[in-house]
């Protein structure tokens, strides 16, 4: 793990460790995070923790564009953390994702998309 003034860098390992079209926790720093492999492909990296009420995001249903929480339905973009499905729910954050020579790369910073 990397850190610098403005972002903490993990190599989380394997990118084959998260099955296409599920995802997994990791801890990076002290944050929770999520890191998804849609069957749509690439990788994407959310605040493993849902606002309504503590749900984990990794283990929610993940289609091309967002995951949605297990225990309230809940869905975010993978892309960018924007709550969808209303109801008040606060948006999660979104962090950069990539496979750099097939490891997973996650930095706590805003993503570029």
């Amino acid at each position: 793990m990397t850190t610098s003034d403005q972002a903490v860098t993990a190599r989380l390992g394997p990118v084959d460790q998260i099955p296409i079209g599920e995802g997994r926790a990791f801890l990076v720093g002290d944050e929770p995070v999520a890191v998804f492999r849609p069957r749509s492909g690439g990788v994407y990296a959310l605040r493993a923790i849902c606002p309504h009420r503590g749900g984990p995001l990794a283990d929610g249903l993940v289609d091309a564009e967002v995951v949605m929480c297990p225990l309230h339905n809940h869905q975010f973009r993978l892309g960018s953390g924007e709550c969808v499905s209303g109801g008040g729910v606060a948006d999660v954050a979104a962090y950069r994702a990539s496979e750099e020579d097939g490891e997973l790369v996650v930095s706590l910073v805003a993503p570029d998309r």
